[in-house]
C-alpha cells in the first residue's frame, strides 16, 4: 500500500516538476520529462521513452500533455493518467489566471496599459520577421513567380473566402509532397541519364 501511494507521490511531483520549469512549449519539457522517468524514477527504459515520443508525435495535441497521460497510465492506469496531467497542467494554469487577474486589476494603471502598447509593435515586428523569412524561404524553394502565386492564394483563401487556416495548411503542405515527389523524379531521371 505504501508503494502504491508513493508511486503517486513521485508522479504527481515529476509531473508538477516539469509543469513549472518546462519553458517554450511541448519540445523544451521532453528532456526534463525523460529524465524522470528514465533517470530518476526509472519508469522506463531509454529506449521504450524514445518508442513512446515517436508515438505520440505521431497524434495530435500537446506533446508534454500526451507523454504525462502515458506515464500515468503506465503507472496507475486511468486514475494515473488523470492525476498525471492534471499535475503537469495546474502550476501553468494558476500562473495564467494569477497573471491574467494582475493584469485585469491593473488595466486601468496608465503604466501598465504603456508596457502593454510598448509590447504590440515587438510582437508585430516578430511575426513580421517570421513571415519574412517564410516567404524567402518559398522564394528560393518555389522560385519568385511560382512563391508570390501561392502567397496570393493564401490571402484569397484566408481573407477574402475565410476558409479556415488549417484546412489552408493542409491544402498546402498536400501540395508541397507532390511537389518535392515530383522534383525527386525528376533528378533520379536526370541522375540516370
Amino acid at each position: 500500500m505504501k508503494k502504491a501511494k508513493n508511486d503517486y507521490v513521485q508522479l504527481a511531483v515529476a509531473m508538477c516538476r516539469t509543469g513549472i520549469l518546462g519553458y517554450g512549449g511541448g519540445p523544451s519539457v521532453i528532456p526534463l520529462i525523460r529524465h524522470d522517468a528514465v533517470t530518476r524514477y526509472n519508469w522506463l527504459s531509454d529506449d521504450e521513452f524514445g518508442e513512446t515520443l515517436a508515438i505520440a508525435n505521431a497524434l495530435p495535441g500537446p506533446i508534454a500533455t500526451k507523454m504525462a497521460a502515458y506515464l500515468g497510465y503506465k503507472l496507475k492506469g486511468v486514475r494515473g493518467a488523470f492525476l498525471s496531467v492534471l499535475a503537469h497542467i495546474l502550476p501553468s494554469c494558476i500562473a495564467m489566471i494569477a497573471l491574467l487577474s494582475a493584469v485585469n486589476y491593473l488595466s486601468g494603471s496608465r503604466t501598465v496599459a504603456g508596457m502593454i502598447a510598448a509590447v504590440s509593435p515587438v510582437i508585430a515586428v516578430m511575426l513580421g520577421m517570421m513571415a519574412y523569412e517564410f516567404a524567402q524561404k518559398a522564394f528560393k524553394g518555389l522560385g519568385k513567380w511560382i512563391g508570390a502565386a501561392f502567397l496570393l492564394l493564401a490571402l484569397v483563401l484566408l481573407e477574402v473566402l475565410h476558409v479556415h487556416p488549417a484546412i489552408v495548411i493542409v491544402l498546402f503542405l498536400g501540395y508541397g509532397t507532390v511537389h518535392y515527389r515530383i522534383l525527386a523524379k525528376k533528378q533520379s531521371k536526370g541522375g540516370n541519364s
